[in-house]
């Protein structure tokens, strides 16, 4: 890639994706005084509601503090110059839940589908666009296929309309290699804007959002003090000071944002996001992130350590929305040593 511009956009997720952190317990005031101080850092696009995206406040999934258009409507009041996103998974919310997100203020939606289900995402990228959002898709597990089918699936939401097409690592599974090969696929294949979105499962998020932008991605995702499902995500603040470092312009004021995530979210963290046994094995298994919590409590009702039910959940390939195989897994256990799962063209 030409580099010689050498410009990403930060895309903040503290406010949906951390959501997880905090079993989407945040009040509308804590989005407020949060997409407050964001903005203030400048951060162009700040997406917010429950973890899990729109309507995915229930007893699946866990219960908000506050409905997803009161949040909305908190961030949107608090901020002067950014765009509120929300999550849109397709099989989750419905267009009637995103016109409800549409009427509190959101600019923006991000539309998530499994890597090899580009399809599902038709309907409802078509339908955004024409209410005139901006539209970004995810391609969640992008772990799971190789460079050259992800690129075809991307094309896909290429044609539907997106303005973005985002490599999303939902299981931390890769390394720098991995995310700046499916990076630099999609750029051969589509005209749409590239994100990447990082956990850090592996350690490495940092690493392969670097990776990814120098490969093409210009749409760069990160949530303060790293919050989000299972390890976190590639730390906002990090990833502002690192871009820098390494000579791109992000647009955005680093102190502000170390600011906020050191006074305004640090305050509000249950724990502190790192990457322990289980986060780890998730990444290493390549199993969706939001399965952490779910196997943890397996493995204690069941007297099953975490790392098996997960080594056998990554065996099977289980995705986003097979949560049930968790119990499925924890209650056939006894006790067996697993293989290296494997990584798609890896």
């Amino acid at each position: 890639m030409n580099t010689a511009n050498k410009k990403i956009t930060i895309v903040d997720t503290t406010l949906r994706d951390g959501m997880s952190s905090v079993s989407h317990q945040f009040t509308p005031q804590n989005v407020a005084d949060i997409a407050r101080g964001l903005d203030k850092a400048g951060v162009p696009t700040i997406e917010v509601a429950h973890g899990i995206g729109l309507g995915a406040s229930s007893i699946q999934y866990g219960f908000a503090a506050a409905t997803d258009p009161d949040y909305v409507r908190a961030a949107v009041d608090a901020v002067e110059n950014a765009d509120i996103a929300a999550l849109y998974v397709p099989g989750i919310a419905t267009l009637a839940e995103l016109q409800k997100a549409i009427d509190a203020g959101i600019k923006t939606v991000r539309i998530a589908v499994h890597c090899t289900e580009a399809d599902c995402g038709q309907q409802p990228v078509e339908w955004a666009k024409e209410q005139g959002l901006n539209v970004m898709t995810f391609l969640m597990m992008s772990h799971k296929l190789a460079a050259e089918p992800l690129a075809e699936q991307a094309a896909k939401l290429d044609s539907y309309g997106a303005d973005v097409v985002y490599v999303v690592d939902s299981a931390g599974a890769m390394v720098p290699r991995h995310a700046g090969d499916r990076v630099a696929a999609l750029r051969q294949a589509i005209t749409a804007d590239i994100g990447f979105h990082a956990h850090n499962n592996l350690g490495v998020g940092i690493a392969n959002a670097l990776t990814a932008a120098e490969n093409g991605a210009t749409f760069i995702d990160g949530s303060l003090r790293g919050l989000g499902a299972s390890a976190g995500n590639a730390q906002t603040e990090v990833l502002a000071a690192a871009f820098e470092r390494a000579g791109w312009d992000t647009g955005v004021d680093l102190f502000p944002l170390i600011d906020t995530a050191e006074h305004v979210v640090a305050p509000l963290m249950k724990e502190p996001q790192i990457v322990d046994e289980t986060a780890l094995v998730l990444g290493y298994a390549g199993v969706y992130s939001t399965f952490f919590h779910p196997t943890k409590r397996a493995a204690k009702k069941f007297g099953v350590p975490a790392r098996d039910i997960l080594m056998e959940l990554g065996r099977r390939g289980v995705i986003g929305g097979q949560e049930d195989m968790i119990i499925d897994v924890a209650s056939e256990l006894a006790g067996r040593t697993y293989e290296t799962p494997a990584m798609a063209g890896s």
